[in-house]
């Protein structure tokens, strides 16, 4: 059968994505429309074929790691619900349900990955990776606008010094302040104090 073919462990890829990498938030699958209608998959295989073939790639998406399948004929066929003897007869055709499946390395683990999957999962983590980014970088400048709000009625010239701002900021998340009364606000200015107090001997004590 040509997808359970015989391959040297030592020959295959090592799958890019591992079991700590998941989409569990999603719920769709990103589908390529003219691609598919013009692929040899779609034009080629038989309507069987072409239903069990896009089964396999929505069960991908649950597996672990997400966008493999299990490198188990047996296995795939209960999960497709279909006799076992019949699914590794289509999958002798050219375009059987595993075309363009191909065997790689999951840590100790050979699984089937398929190129498409993989590019469109590669996709989906790129971009919630970035949607991680910009939602930390917008919480961040609002987290800044209000200490800097706080600072302005405590000590206004600490306000406008951006490195002070940021200092605070650092300091109080490092000491585990969840909510930024204007108590904490104080043990952060003071602490600034300190540390700039600090600087300031350093620098004279290093001088000519």
């Amino acid at each position: 059968m040509r997808a359970f073919q015989v391959v040297s462990v030592g020959e295959l890829d090592e799958y890019p994505l591992t079991v700590e990498d998941r989409l569990d938030s999603h719920y769709f699958v990103a589908w390529e429309r003219r691609r598919w209608l013009n692929s040899d998959m779609r034009l080629r295989g038989t309507p069987e074929c072409r239903a069990l073939f896009f089964d396999l790639i929505n069960i991908s998406y649950d597996q672990a790691p997400v966008g493999t399948l299990p490198n188990d004929p047996e296995l795939l066929a209960k999960m497709l619900l279909v006799d076992p003897s019949h699914f590794q007869q289509l999958c002798r055709l050219d375009y059987g349900p595993l075309h363009k499946w191909s065997p790689v390395r999951c840590g100790e683990e050979i699984r089937l990955s398929h190129p498409m999957v993989l590019r469109t999962l590669r996709e989906a983590i790129s971009r919630r990776e970035d949607h991680r980014a910009r939602s930390e970088a917008a919480s961040t400048k609002k987290r800044l606008q209000r200490l800097r709000s706080c600072l302005t009625g405590a000590h206004a010239s600490l306000a406008s010094n951006d490195g002070a701002v940021l200092w605070i900021d650092g300091w109080l998340h490092a000491e585990g302040c969840e909510y930024r009364s204007m108590d904490w606000i104080e043990r952060g200015i003071n602490a600034w104090m300190n540390h700039s107090l600090e600087l300031n001997l350093r620098a004279r004590r290093s001088g000519p």
